[in-house]
């Protein structure tokens, strides 16, 4: 029992830190020859404000991907929150706070039942959150043709474009939220927990785990790290959108960058560090390709081999390791 209790999170992947590294010298050299600066200040800033709203989304995606489920919600959950953010605040101050509170307390809700789907229902993880992100396009294509309502002035001056130096404050937010889930993962029962659940179920529930309530908080932690990804979009466009997080492929992206951070999709195994990193590689690219104005289209099919590769290479070593130990 104490074995499975005390199973720490995977490291986070090397290698991901190595092809972020690779990335950024490369693209350097290209966009040079090609008569522009990657390490400005501009691209910098744009590269991690794409990287804090895809790392908020990321991070809460790595919690129910550790735990053996999944999460393809949260698309319309940025994008509902981005909405509930701005008709809230409706250009207010004052409604700051409250605007906040009520989209963290809806997206903690939708992760309510999306984890009860999972565990109580045995819905299976796919098919659940599918069902749940449908129900809730079906109610912004119903309720909305386009942007709506409007954050408030000081959401939009601190969150959405003040920076600490180079570096803004959202992406400041991101990596606090970083923190607390690494800590989480790693240095409390709920962590290791976790991570029991998605190595093995049936045997972390021998070892007195409460499987349920353990998938439960994941799922609304994960809808909670969403909720906070859509005010932090809705104070960069100043006003509900809601399309941005569809159009924002959140959902897929958020799971290529677990997946190239080294987190197996089958759960048990990986961490939030490696996510980070997966996350601000894609980031990079993007930076690279605005620089060089890839087309678009070319864009998404290098993302997409760039993520094959990955998962081919962590599964190869995977391969090894296992026939090594079984040597």
């Amino acid at each position: 029992m104490n074995s499975v209790l005390s199973l720490p999170a995977k490291r986070p992947a090397p290698g991901v830190f190595l092809a972020l590294a690779l990335t950024l010298a490369i693209g350097w050299v290209v966009v040079a020859i090609d008569g522009g600066q990657l390490f400005n200040q501009a691209t910098t800033v744009s590269l991690l404000h794409v990287a804090a709203g895809l790392g908020l989304v990321a991070v809460g995606q790595t919690l129910v991907i550790l735990g053996g489920s999944l999460d393809l919600s949260v698309a319309y959950v940025i994008s509902l929150s981005t909405l509930v953010a701005a008709e809230t605040m409706h250009g207010s101050d004052a409604a700051l706070l409250p605007a906040a509170g009520l989209v963290l307390a809806i997206a903690a809700g939708i992760g309510l039942v999306n984890g009860l789907l999972v565990t109580k229902l045995r819905i299976n993880a796919f098919i659940a959150t599918v069902g749940i992100g449908l129900l809730l396009k079906g109610y912004l294509d119903n309720g909305y043709d386009g942007p709506a309502g409007k954050t408030a002035p000081a959401l939009v001056q601190s969150l959405g474009y003040q920076r600490v130096g180079p570096v803004p404050v959202s992406f400041l937010l991101l990596l606090a939220v970083a923190v607390a889930a690494w800590f989480a993962v790693t240095r409390t029962r709920f962590g290791h927990h976790l991570v029991a659940v998605g190595g093995d179920p049936e045997v972390a529930r021998l070892s007195g785990v409460r499987n349920d309530r353990v998938l439960i908080t994941a799922h609304v932690l994960c809808s909670l790290c969403a909720g906070l990804a859509g005010i932090y979009l809705a104070s960069r466009l100043g006003s509900g959108a809601p399309r941005v997080g569809t159009e924002g492929l959140y959902d897929l992206e958020s799971i290529a960058a677990v997946v190239l951070g080294g987190t197996a999709l089958a759960g048990g195994r990986g961490g939030i560090a490696g996510t980070v990193g997966g996350v601000l590689l894609l980031a990079s690219i993007d930076a690279i390709f605005n620089q060089l104005e890839v087309d678009a289209f070319f864009k998404q099919v290098i993302r997409g081999v760039v993520i094959i590769a990955a998962v081919a290479v962590y599964a190869r070593r995977s391969l090894a390791k296992r026939n090594r130990s079984t040597v």
